[in-house]
């Protein structure tokens, strides 16, 4: 397992991260509970001590299974959760309604139900899931700081904020990491995210590194969700972005058979070599899925053939590339 120590903090984290919305049992198609709890306890028994969550996953599901999952160790391991993104159930069953909100009654809301559900006294990070464009961000900051003062919180930081967003809230509360969606298929961080948190020295953990499965391989040209599965909306799966993005998978294929990995192992790979991410959040419904996830760890790809992976650049040989044992 690879390990880092997070930016403004004393927070050792695991590279890869397990990202826990699956756990929620929403979204992702049909989720078997049983099987989302193990890939938590598979994850534990790898080295992976961070797991990603947020209070919206499932409408609190995912917290509550985490805490069970993780059992005792959830007072040692860094639990990342989000908060920011509010809903009102439907009385009919159907989906919620959600809506943004950072007020700071709902921080403090949203943090004691949190701590409630996870079954901890402090969250080691807590992000703004997503920007509130009715509240000001130094209102939320603010209050924020003063849950840190109170102990309820160990760090901050933001998910999906714009490089000018970063910049406002880290003048108020210094930031200690921001997430992204970052991967092969999802690059426009680099254009102002990227430079904007090395700048200013905060860590930066990417999500959607797989993009959403696609990059694992699976998925072709006839690839259809159901209504249950948020892929069937999302563009990187349609027309010719889907087009565009299979010839991505070609190449991670062309990649892995060199390396003896499979294509979501080298997609995670490409995204932990740029040395602006401290690590990859990863989502996984099984074991399986995990100990395919860690196989991302361990070795190093060729400058060379990350280009080819980005541009499809012709690659005339393949030499020397060093395969470093994977000591799990």
């Amino acid at each position: 397992m690879e390990y880092v120590t997070l930016a403004n903090s004393d927070l050792v984290i695991s590279r890869l991260a397990l990202g826990c919305e699956p756990l929620g049992s929403t979204d992702w198609g049909d989720v078997d509970a049983s099987l989302t709890f193990d890939a938590v306890v598979r994850a534990l028994e790898l080295g992976i001590n961070t797991f990603d969550t947020a209070d919206i996953y499932g409408l609190g599901r995912s917290e509550r299974v985490l805490s069970q999952a993780l059992g005792s160790r959830r007072h040692d391991a860094v639990i990342i959760s989000k908060f920011g993104v509010n809903w009102t159930e439907n009385p009919n069953g159907g989906r919620a309604r959600t809506y943004f909100d950072a007020r700071p009654q709902r921080v403090v809301e949203a943090l004691e139900s949190s701590l409630r559900r996870l079954r901890i006294g402090c969250i080691p990070l807590y992000l703004i899931h997503r920007p509130d464009p009715r509240t000001p961000i130094h209102e939320t900051m603010i209050a924020l700081r003063r849950c840190q003062e109170a102990g309820k919180i160990k760090y901050c930081g933001v998910s999906n904020f714009s490089a000018q967003g970063i910049r406002e809230a880290h003048r108020i509360f210094p930031l200690t990491a921001v997430e992204i969606q970052y991967s092969l298929i999802e690059r426009r961080p680099e254009q102002d995210t990227l430079p904007c948190c090395q700048e200013l020295g905060i860590s930066v953990l990417a999500y959607g590194s797989l993009g959403q499965g696609l990059l694992t391989g699976k998925y072709g040209i006839d690839a259809r969700f159901g209504r249950n599965d948020r892929r069937h909306r999302l563009p990187h799966f349609q027309g010719r972005n889907l087009q565009e993005n299979l010839r991505k998978v070609a190449r991670l294929r062309k990649i892995s058979e060199y390396y003896s990995k499979s294509p979501a192992q080298v997609a995670v790979r490409w995204v932990l070599e740029n040395s602006a991410i401290a690590g990859a959040i990863v989502g996984a419904k099984n074991s399986e899925q995990v100990e395919e996830n860690v196989g991302a760890l361990g070795w190093q790809m060729r400058q060379k053939q990350r280009r080819y992976l980005i541009d499809g650049r012709p690659l005339s040989k393949f030499k020397e590339v060093v395969r470093t044992p994977n000591d799990y």
